[in-house]
């Protein structure tokens, strides 16, 4: 019963002007935030660093630190002793190379999309179709494709974690677990993939870097020696202990950072990755025919493809708003249309509420006419080759109460009086009322019992001159 009166929805209420269906406002998420790849997005993503930053800091504490001593300490001595333009060529340096670092660190370096289930559904589904169905117990052929580029075979190798079939120089990251376009190599110094979209910037953070790493050096050693021939050696390192603190950090650094600098100054000139470089992927010991095809056989041509060329666009779009399921159709806001969407469960509500009230009528009735004998139950009341209590209350037709004289049509009190023999002692027994009779509870206003309400009590009849009607009358009723 609080089941069915929980399904039901009041329809008197609504106004055509609202609807029944109220929708809830979903806060609208941005692409970012359920980013598959292992990538740190900030200033509402904006920026897109990998999760393994730490190196990354002490990339920016080692260039601070440095260029912060060499500021305070040396360039003051230096302005005045030679030219005041040395911290403004170190001020510049020091800027570009802060610039460069942010922006390979901080933007998208070529990341390429997965593919969605029903694109991933396709493509099997064309691959299984391309090799054909292999026998069990086999291994299945590789998934490769291959395309020519400029007279070249290049294979296109699949990516079962991205469920795309990579582009030309493309590879997938371990670290950031993201398919890179033209992906050279994943740099831990600056927190980042480095491939199609950063890879000018990590080249001018590099040589800038180089720049600025033998421009602090030069003019640390320029200031001991001028210091040393005023008061001595010992005197001019125990009068500036932080230019020794540079000298050092920069003569170990300076031979690494400068051989990274001419590493890519090759690579660039040539149009290779070093992702290529290291595999051999266009090395003359392949074979004689192996070249590489997108170099443009001019180094000036190479690296103006790569330095000044066009910056492609993000393919990922992480500022994006994700976009939402199609919506279900809303209901018509018309009362008539409401309450027909819910008409199934007010007619099994009417279904249960009729079989209570049933049992609730026949126990009423029984109990002050059968004092002395048992009340009957509904499985008593059923007959053989006659539906009982679990048929639909809809095949229950009953008319308007009568008056006891009436006997085709009795109540459920004539009935039971023909199915228990009384005896002579219940003649003085005291009679219900029709006012007194108990009503159940809870009935809907609209069902076939309504009528039920008020009950005629019949007075005592003799067994003999009941009909056989009577009994097919409580045999409707207990179908109920």
């Amino acid at each position: 019963m609080k089941d069915c009166e929980y399904s039901q929805i009041s329809t008197h209420s609504s106004s055509p002007m609202e609807s029944p269906h109220k929708k809830k406002k979903i806060a609208a998420r941005r692409k970012w935030e359920v980013f598959p790849g292992r990538n740190k997005f900030f200033c509402n993503g904006r920026i897109m660093m990998a999760r393994q930053t730490g190196v990354f800091y002490l990339t920016l504490i080692l260039i601070l630190v440095t260029s912060g001593l060499f500021f305070a300490f040396d360039c003051p001595y230096l302005a005045v002793k030679i030219t005041p333009a040395i911290p403004v060529v170190g001020g510049i340096l020091f800027f570009f190379v802060m610039g460069t670092l942010l922006r390979t660190s901080f933007s998208d370096p070529g990341v390429l999309p997965r593919a969605t289930p029903d694109e991933a559904a396709d493509l099997e589904r064309q691959i299984d179709i391309a090799n054909g169905t292999s026998s069990g117990g086999y291994r299945p052929p590789p998934r490769t494709k291959e395309v020519i580029i400029n007279g070249q075979t290049v294979k296109l190798k699949y990516c079962f974690t991205c469920k795309i079939f990579r582009p030309p120089r493309a590879s997938h990251c371990s670290l950031c677990d993201n398919c890179v376009e033209r992906f050279d190599h994943h740099c831990p110094w600056v927190g980042n993939c480095v491939g199609k979209r950063n890879y000018r910037f990590f080249y001018m953070f590099i040589l800038s870097l180089s720049f600025l790493t033998v421009f602090i050096f030069a003019f640390v050693i320029t200031h001991v020696i001028l210091r040393s021939q005023q008061t001595g050696f010992l005197n001019a390192l125990k009068d500036s202990p932080a230019t020794v603190l540079e000298a050092v950090v920069c003569f170990f650094s300076v031979w690494s950072i400068v051989g990274l600098s001419g590493f890519h100054t090759y690579l660039i000139s040539s149009n290779q990755t070093t992702n290529e470089d290291i595999k051999g992927s266009w090395s003359n010991k392949r074979g004689k025919e192996n070249y590489n095809p997108y170099s443009y056989g001019n180094i000036f041509t190479n690296c103006c493809v790569a330095l000044c060329g066009p910056i492609s666009p993000s393919l990922i779009d992480r500022r994006g708003y994700i976009q939402p399921d199609t919506p279900q159709p809303a209901a018509p806001s018309d009362g008539i249309a409401a309450y027909g969407a819910t008409q199934s469960q007010s007619d099994m509500c009417d279904q249960d509420q009729c079989i209570q009230s049933t049992k609730f009528v026949l126990q009423a009735a029984a109990t002050p006419l059968l004092q002395s004998e048992p009340s009957l139950t509904s499985d008593e009341l059923h007959l053989p080759g006659k539906p009982g209590l679990g048929t639909p209350c809809a095949s229950l037709t009953l008319g308007q109460p009568t008056p006891p004289s009436s006997m085709p049509n009795l109540t459920a009190e004539a009935a039971l009086t023909d199915v228990l023999p009384l005896k002579e002692e219940h003649v003085g027994h005291q009679f219900l009322t029709p006012e007194e009779a108990p009503s159940p509870p809870r009935m809907l206003a609209g069902s076939p019992l309504a009528h039920s309400r008020t009950m005629h009590v019949l007075g005592l009849a003799s067994q003999d001159s009941l009909h056989e009607d009577s009994v097919r009358g409580l045999v409707k009723l207990s179908s109920v």
